[in-house]
This record gives C-alpha cells, sequence and structure tokens, in this order.
C-alpha cells in the first residue's frame, strides 16, 4: 500500500510538471518542425563550440545549401589568400596599348578578376574612366577596343544553375573582367494612361517595349532575354503618377559589355576609335580539370607591359559584401581567384580548394558536394553534421573572428536585418542565409540566453509552395537559445 501511495504521489507529481520539464528539447524541436506540414525535409545540428551535439535532426542527410554555399568559398579565401586586409593590387584592371600593324594602337582591357570595377559617371574609386584617361593621355586615335577575360578559363555559369536565372541579376555571367556587377539598369516610368511607357538606360541591348501606363490598378514590369541574345522585351503595366522601375538585367559577355563601355568613354574624351569591339575568351580545357591534370598547371606567359592599372580596395571588404547581402557574382569571382592560387582559375580548381579545406576541417567526403561558389548551383549537397564542423574548424583559426565579422547580424544587418527582431537572438545570431527554389538554409553561431556559444546548421529542403520554411527555421533557433 505504501508502494501504491508512492507511486500515484510521483505520478501526480508527474502531470503536475510543465512540459517542457518532461519532454527532452530535441523531441519538442521536432514536434515544431513537424508543424510545417508535410512535404519540408529539415536537418539540423547543433554543437557546443568545443564541438559537442546538442541536437542532430537528419544531420548526415545532404540537402542543397543554396547560398550557405558562400560560407566555404570565402573561408577558402581567408584559409588560401594572403593580404586580404590590403589593397587589391593584384586584382586590379588593367589596360594597354598594342600595336596592331595598321597604325593606331588597339586598346586592350585586362581582367584580373576584380569584382568592383565601376563604370558608373559619379565613380569615385576603382573606376573605368581612370583608364580612360590614361588612355587619351597618351594618343587621340585608337583602333579596336579589346576585352581580356583570359585569366580565367571561359566558364560563365556554374554547372547546375537553372537556366531560367540567366537573363537575371542572380544569374549574370561571371568573367575575370567585370563591371558594375554585370548588370545593366533600365529605368520604366510612366507616362499618360493608355500609352507605352517609358524605358530608359544604356543602348547595349535591343528594347521591345510593351509596357502600358494604366490610370489605376497594380504596377508589375517584367521582362524577357533569350541567353546569349541582344533583345530585350518589357511586358507588363505602371500605374500613372507611380515611381519609375529599375529593371536590373544581366550581362552574358561581360568582357564585351566593359570594352563598350570603355569604348562610349573614349569618344567622349575626344580618341577616334576606327576599330570595333572584340573579345579574348580563353576556352575550358582539360589543363583546367585537376581531375584530369596530373602535373602542374602550365605557367602562363609573362605579362606584357601595361598603361596604367587600377588598385581595388582590400578582399576583405568584398567578402564581407558576399556574405551580408549574398552576392553571388563576388563569390564565384572569389572561387575563382581561389582557383589561380594554385591551378587556373577554373571551376574545378576552385572546387579542389574548397575540397582541402574541408579535409582539413575533418569533415567526411560523403557529406558535401560543390559545383560553385555561390550557391545558384542545384548540384550543390552538404549535410548539417559536416558544415558545423566546418564552422567550428572556422572559430579555431587566426581568421576566424575577422570571418565571423562578415556574416549578417540577427536583426542588425544583411539578409538577416529583419529577422529575429524582438527575440533573445536579436544582435545575438551571426550566420549566412540561403535561399533558393524550395530551399532555405542558415548557419553559424549564437549566443544563448545564458551567454553559451553554440554552433549551429539548419536547412529546409523540398519546401511546399505555400509554406514558408524560415519561420519554422527561426521559431527552433529561438527555443534552442532560450534553454541553453
Amino acid at each position: 500500500m505504501i508502494l501504491l501511495r508512492t507511486t500515484l504521489t510521483l505520478s501526480l507529481a508527474t502531470a503536475a510538471m510543465p512540459a517542457t520539464a518532461q519532454t527532452p528539447l530535441q523531441a519538442r524541436i521536432e514536434a515544431r518542425l513537424a508543424e510545417a506540414g508535410p512535404g519540408t525535409r529539415f536537418g539540423l545540428v547543433v554543437t557546443t563550440s568545443d564541438g559537442k551535439e546538442l541536437i542532430a535532426i537528419s544531420p548526415d542527410d545532404r540537402f542543397i545549401p543554396a547560398s550557405n554555399t558562400k560560407i566555404v568559398t570565402t573561408a577558402a579565401a581567408y584559409a588560401t589568400l594572403g593580404g586580404l586586409e590590403q589593397p587589391d593590387a593584384g586584382g586590379g584592371t588593367a589596360v594597354r596599348l598594342d600595336q596592331n600593324g595598321r597604325g593606331a594602337p588597339d586598346v586592350v582591357l585586362i581582367g584580373r578578376g576584380d569584382a568592383r570595377l565601376s563604370g558608373a559617371a559619379n565613380c569615385v574609386t576603382n573606376c573605368l574612366a581612370t583608364l580612360a584617361d590614361a588612355v587619351s593621355a597618351r594618343t587621340r586615335l585608337v583602333g579596336d577596343i579589346v576585352g581580356d577575360d583570359t585569366l580565367f578559363p571561359d566558364e560563365r555559369w556554374s554547372p547546375g544553375m537553372s537556366w531560367n536565372n540567366i537573363s537575371s541579376r542572380y544569374g549574370t555571367a561571371t568573367s575575370a573582367l567585370t563591371m558594375d556587377d554585370n548588370e545593366l539598369v533600365l529605368t520604366v516610368s510612366p507616362t499618360a494612361p493608355g500609352a507605352t511607357a517609358r524605358a530608359e538606360g544604356p543602348s547595349y541591348y535591343t528594347i521591345d517595349n510593351r509596357v502600358l501606363t494604366v490610370a489605376a490598378g497594380e504596377t508589375k514590369v517584367d521582362f524577357a532575354r533569350e541567353p546569349n541574345g541582344d533583345a530585350v522585351r518589357l511586358t507588363g503595366t505602371i500605374v500613372a503618377g507611380a515611381k519609375p522601375e529599375d529593371l536590373r538585367l544581366s550581362i552574358d559577355d561581360p568582357a564585351h559589355y566593359t570594352a563598350w563601355r570603355l569604348k562610349e568613354l573614349l569618344a567622349a574624351r575626344g580618341v577616334r576609335v576606327t576599330g570595333g569591339i572584340a573579345v579574348r575568351h580563353r576556352p575550358l580545357a582539360p589543363a583546367d580539370d585537376p581531375a584530369i591534370r596530373k602535373q602542374t598547371p602550365p605557367a602562363r606567359p609573362p605579362a606584357l607591359p601595361v598603361l596604367a592599372t587600377l588598385s581595388p580596395p582590400p578582399l576583405a571588404d568584398d567578402i564581407v559584401e558576399i556574405n551580408k547581402v549574398s552576392q553571388n557574382l563576388h563569390a564565384e569571382l572569389l572561387l575563382r581567384r581561389v582557383a589561380t592560387h594554385k591551378g587556373t582559375g577554373s571551376i574545378g580548381d576552385g572546387v579542389a580548394a574548397v575540397r582541402a579545406i574541408m579535409e582539413n576541417a575533418g569533415v567526411a567526403r560523403s557529406a558535401y558536394d560543390f559545383s560553385d561558389g555561390s550557391g545558384m548551383s542545384t548540384y550543390n549537397r552538404v549535410a548539417p553534421r559536416g558544415m558545423t564542423k566546418l564552422l567550428r574548424w572556422i572559430a579555431q583559426q587566426p581568421w576566424g573572428a575577422a570571418w565571423r565579422q562578415t556574416l549578417p547580424v540577427a536583426g542588425v544587418d544583411g539578409t538577416l536585418s529583419k529577422r529575429f527582431r524582438g527575440t533573445t537572438l536579436e544582435g545575438r545570431l551571426f550566420a549566412k542565409t540561403g535561399t533558393l527554389n524550395a530551399t532555405n538554409a542558415l548557419s553559424g553561431y549564437m549566443t544563448t540566453k545564458s551567454g553559451r556559444e553554440l554552433i549551429f546548421s539548419i536547412y529546409a529542403n523540398d519546401v511546399p509552395e505555400n509554406i514558408k520554411a524560415t519561420t519554422t527555421m527561426d521559431a527552433v533557433l529561438e527555443m534552442i537559445a532560450a534553454e541553453n
């Protein structure tokens, strides 16, 4: 009888305990993830700063990481390239004059992988106009304007990138000769109701403008351009009196576009161009593939003397932009800069450098595959456990603290500026976001309510169209922060 009373007392006490004290945190997290409904596949690993796992849900399943790929790209840059805090002298765009036997020299614009060359009229640093000034000071008559991007092989788009992104700013082509993020801006402004809207911008593309100005309703302007085509069709409506709409179109041949812009700048300086626009690309070759290449990459021929060279800001500044705002083109260029360290500047050499970083971090080979530097490729895969191991390794490196400062801060800046506001994690979570079709990702570091430092990686793949997976992901991370 005494035993029965004791058992009854314990049962009643257990029933009175709060649910959070009865159910392990992982089980409650699993239940919260299940509330997202069928279809979404979640993966989550949370560890202490010394690597002890606190939560593991599908830890070794492989997920599309989207822009979490930029974590490995930027970490590889810190681990591989020196002098990131110094002006990027090695990446500066250059110009030279080549004698061609026809009298007026050709102007050769040489790309060196700089992601921040500017052709803007109000440019104050790292400006294409500076190179135009150097040419105009030397000669008033030139032949062809040549865009040379042969530092990297001609791989403008990475394997696995969706073709429909090619015409947008998110999928613009990658080239060693890049300007203004390889974006062309068209501005569409309303006119009178019933009339065609006004479209203004550089004359590089041919514009077929079918946007109609309406008296009331919705402003919705779209554009379409075939890959490698120069005709852009504008469609949709814009409300009379509405603000102009800026459309950002991608550039498929950045070397050609930059040379085209230089020709405009030279003409404005009174330099007569007797030739046309030409490009020099380097076709992808077997020597660019580290899986085929069995020897050291062939040495590049010595560079010819140049007339002028720009000195871009430090690469460390660009890594901040890559991670804070998730800049795809800059990430792709950074991967190729890493690839020139011991390779030819190919995607394959960049991926090989990333693989070496993952091996150094102790990440199992089965935990990842990468095909690009930005995360736009649907071929990329990573396991949450592998990502947390990489993040722990990064934190242990001499450059780890500097790299962490490049991440978005919850509720403060970058792609996390509007997330976690008013929660325990506002200003206390530092992580890289990731968004792609039916895919969300978030990996990084957080400080819990008690001040504990944790490393985490959470993924949502196969997300149905009507589900907002980031809401569930953020709620789960808030639960963890509140109870650790």
